[in-house]
């Protein structure tokens, strides 16, 4: 959820790198010497001996805390650390996961190797880029987790890439996201199921569409799928946008946005801050059709009531832009090897099944399911009779993120070209 962003699943947003964050970037590059790798890890060697070690260690979890379902999972695994692996678990709630970043770029500017504030970090894409680029992580760490071989990483290429980049072992995946549409089906009988479908409905039902100010992650994303849909060159996303002629690219991008915007929710001058919120709108009757990049979400909302019984998911015809979401641990983590132990306990087919269910969160597991044993497989299970819930096969067309230089380029167009307005 990069990210799941992810992000951002995490999620959704959860790993939003802003405009000012990437010149911080670059002006901290210039005056850090970032070429010389980094230390060997302090841990020891051996599974065992890490527990071990870790035992009585604290985990400052730097998480996004926009949701609340996200949070409860999130103080259930700190239970289940504490109780069986003697870890405490803090989460340190984030509005935007850059924060989180600034700081460790901070610590590595004060010749902080040792001591970081930050053990363990929720991000994806452009986060989890510009952290690469600058030797801001520890790792390569997945092959020293048990459980990252229940990913079976070698048939699940996604579960080893973020935004197009190999991640190399710097980041541990613990869900899924992809965009997914919702409506409800008291209100829209025939949804749109392409973009282009989309701007003519929102022109026949003005107000009753809408999605979140940038750089949320949620609509970040949403600029991407509608690039995608329109763009003639979808492999120049794959690619840096330095390489690429972005105006050229990206002008089917805003003829669309600066048709659709006078038909959304507001008429374009406001915008939702996040996903949940447009969630609520949703629930609030304000809107009838809606989008997150949590595909359990509508179905975990309306079994808590949040959204009506009525209420349907749906991709896109040609799909859905996707990823999966990680975590990774700061090279100056000081607790490294709890930091091991939880992202461990994260792929593990408890706290994956806890994970997907709808009561709980609903964030789909990034483990092989199939080849796990009888009884892991048991936990997983099947939410097929909610209507608001996607069959599984539904989510096959997963499109694959740009380059992560783009959802930044993005946003800053669409602040410089919108936030005035």
């Amino acid at each position: 959820m990069a990210g799941t962003k992810t992000e951002e699943n995490p999620i959704e947003t959860r790993s939003v790198l802003g405009m000012h964050l990437a010149k911080t970037l670059v002006g901290l590059a210039l005056g850090l010497a970032l070429t010389t790798p980094l230390a060997a890890s302090p841990v020891p060697d051996g599974w065992q001996a890490i527990r071990e070690q870790a035992r009585g260690q604290t985990v400052y979890w730097n998480a996004w805390a926009g949701d609340t379902r996200i949070n409860g999972y999130i103080a259930w695994v700190g239970q289940q650390m504490a109780e069986t692996h003697g870890v405490e678990v803090v989460h340190v709630k984030l509005d935007d996961t850059s924060t989180a970043i600034s700081r460790v770029i901070a610590e590595k500017a004060a010749d902080n190797q040792d001591d970081g504030s930050i053990d363990l970090v929720w991000l994806n894409g452009e986060n989890f880029a510009a952290m690469r680029e600058h030797e801001l992580l520890y790792g390569p760490f997945t092959d020293t987790l048990p459980n990252f071989a229940l990913t079976r990483p070698a048939d699940n290429p996604e579960v080893a890439t973020d935004f197009t980049l190999p991640t190399d072992g710097f980041e541990s995946p613990w869900g899924k996201a992809q965009i997914t549409f919702y409506h409800d089906a008291q209100e829209v009988e025939s949804p749109p199921t392409s973009i282009e479908a989309l701007l003519d409905w929102a022109e026949a039902h003005p107000g009753r569409f809408s999605y979140p100010r940038i750089p949320d992650f949620t609509g970040s994303t949403f600029l991407k799928q509608v690039l995608i849909a329109l763009t003639d060159d979808r492999q120049a996303l794959d690619a840096p946008v330095a390489q690429s002629d972005f105006d050229r690219l990206t002008a089917p991008l805003w003829d669309y946005l600066d048709a659709l915007h006078p038909h959304l929710w507001r008429s374009g001058r406001q915008f939702p801050d996040s996903g949940p919120e447009l969630r609520s709108l949703m629930g609030a009757g304000e809107l009838s059709l809606a989008f997150t990049f949590q595909p359990s979400e509508p179905a975990a909302a309306v079994a808590d009531f949040e959204l009506p019984p009525s209420t349907r998911s749906y991709v896109l015809d040609g799909g859905t832009l996707g990823n999966v979401h990680f975590v990774a641990i700061p090279f100056n983590s000081p607790h490294k090897a709890a930091a091991l132990v939880l992202a461990n306990f994260l792929l593990s087919p408890e706290a994956q099944a806890h994970k997907q269910d709808l009561s709980v969160w609903g964030d789909r597991t990034v483990l092989d399911v199939a080849h796990l044993d009888e009884a892991s497989r048991r936990r997983f299970s099947d939410e097929a009779d909610n209507p608001a819930m996607l069959a599984p096969e539904a989510l096959s067309q997963t499109l694959p993120e740009p380059h992560p230089s783009w959802m930044t380029a993005l946003q800053a167009a669409w602040q410089t070209r919108y936030t005035a307005q």
